[in-house]
């Protein structure tokens, strides 16, 4: 047990602040609460609130406001989206502005509950620097982000329409999806075309498979005889019409991204140097998504993914155990006495978690450490616990790989661990073992 006392440094956002601001932010409107030294009474303070309109005009006119009462901090709660217009205008007037979470500002238990006292108890967490700010990338992050999340979303919108047209089949009593892998495969695509036009004969649909999809010839004549009728072709026109305009769009967003991400790459400083990486390459001859894609399970998309949700600049995240923090990827610690429990991990932010647990997935896969590492622990821990530990291992090697633009992947291969076990100890262990089972063991070194 120590005796000594342990010395905690106060964070930044932890500072005594003696001119701040707090807007408890709404649809329409926001409570905007100034604290400030009481003029002639010194060591005394005085609360100042009133109503603002949430409306481009009226939030510059606050921002004025707030530049000439050289206001040191502005506090605006995370309330829906409605903290935009607040946050983005205030913070381009050159304002000091920190977004908190609404969760971490609630009123003490006992008190009234009014806009007008919810944006005091705000200013008053403000000013004696008890508010943790929530993470806020800056703009061209932020226009990033809005590609990647809309391309996900549009992603995702296209699955349920293939499921809505592989519903429909079923409903024409056509099985094509028990024999080929997936419906958007060239094959099936003019087989559905043939279909909408009018053509019903099974064995004319069959012909019309490409590559390995013609050794399926029988089993494709049998899935395709069904009652596809007229309405059916009308329904399945639609939904790949839809499917077409969401791939469009997709394809869209990603040609946008990649223009961001050269963007961004090109006006961030320090990272057109000629250092070389750990297997001599020059890191500047790639760019931050072909760095992160040489970790196993991260494709060119996941890795834009994440690049628009944690940013480039990491030291928004002091440590690799902060952003891993931040994702929630690390189970709350919960101490009481001598009993030390995990909580639980929490929600996080939904992009990054479903790209690092799609990457994570694609990692247990390969014959690499993380692969390795997933399955040590899939055996004592579960498939769940297993995935979360290898995503959070990906997002620390990725915080490694940002905070330091010389650095390059190094796989450690799948034997790391037994590498690293003392070959002693283990000839002991098996010795041990052995010897507990009835047997006498006599070593020899091997020629």
């Amino acid at each position: 047990m120590k005796t000594e006392p342990e010395e905690i440094p106060d964070a930044d956002h932890e500072l005594i602040i003696e001119r701040v601001a707090a807007i408890d932010v709404a649809k329409a409107s926001g409570k905007v609460c100034l604290r400030l030294p009481r003029p002639g009474r010194p060591g005394h303070r005085v609360s100042r609130v009133w109503d603002v309109e949430a409306t481009t005009a009226a939030v510059c006119e606050l921002a004025d406001h707030l530049v000439a009462g050289q206001i040191q901090r502005v506090t605006v709660e995370s309330t829906s989206d409605y903290w935009r217009i607040w946050y983005y205008l205030l913070e381009a007037a050159g304002l000091s502005v920190q977004l908190v979470n609404a969760r971490d500002v609630k009123n003490v238990p006992g008190r009234p509950k009014s806009d007008k006292l919810d944006s005091v108890w705000l200013a008053k967490l403000t000013e004696k620097g008890l508010l943790r700010p929530s993470f806020v990338p800056p703009a061209p992050i932020r226009q990033l982000r809005d590609y990647t999340r809309l391309r996900v979303d549009l992603t995702r919108e296209r699955s349920r329409y293939w499921q809505r047209l592989e519903k429909l089949l079923e409903d024409a009593l056509i099985k094509v999806s028990a024999v080929a892998s997936t419906l958007d495969t060239l094959s099936v695509r003019d087989m559905l075309e043939a279909l909408i036009a009018g053509e019903r004969d099974p064995r004319r649909l069959a012909d019309l498979a490409r590559g390995r999809m013609k050794t399926k010839r029988a089993a494709l004549i049998e899935a395709l005889t069904g009652r596809f009728d007229d309405h059916h072709g009308e329904l399945a026109r639609m939904l790949l019409d839809q499917i077409d305009a969401l791939s469009g769009q997709t394809n869209t967003l990603t040609i946008r991204i990649d223009q961001l991400l050269d963007t961004i790459a090109n006006e961030a400083p320090g990272h057109d140097d000629g250092d070389s990486g750990a297997d001599g390459q020059p890191s500047a001859d790639l760019t931050v998504v072909q760095r992160l894609t040489e970790i196993p399970g991260i494709g060119p998309t996941a890795a834009q993914i994440i690049l628009a949700e944690i940013g480039r600049d990491m030291t928004q995240f002091p440590t690799a155990a902060h952003l891993v923090s931040w994702a929630k990827l690390c189970p709350r610690t919960i101490q009481s006495g001598p009993v030390i429990r995990g909580g639980k991990t929490g929600k996080g932010n939904p992009y990054l978690k479903g790209a690092l647990g799609e990457a994570a997935a694609a990692a247990a896969k390969t014959d690499t450490f993380l692969g390795e590492r997933y399955r040590r622990i899939v055996k004592r821990r579960g498939k769940l616990k297993a995935l979360v530990a290898v995503a959070r291992s990906i997002l620390v090697v990725i915080w490694h790989l940002l905070n330091d633009p010389a650095a390059r992947f190094r796989e450690l291969g799948s034997d790391y661990h037994t590498r690293r076990i003392d070959i002693e100890r283990r000839m002991r262990t098996h010795i041990a073992q052995l010897t507990a089972m009835g047997y006498r063991v006599t070593l020899e070194p091997a020629a």
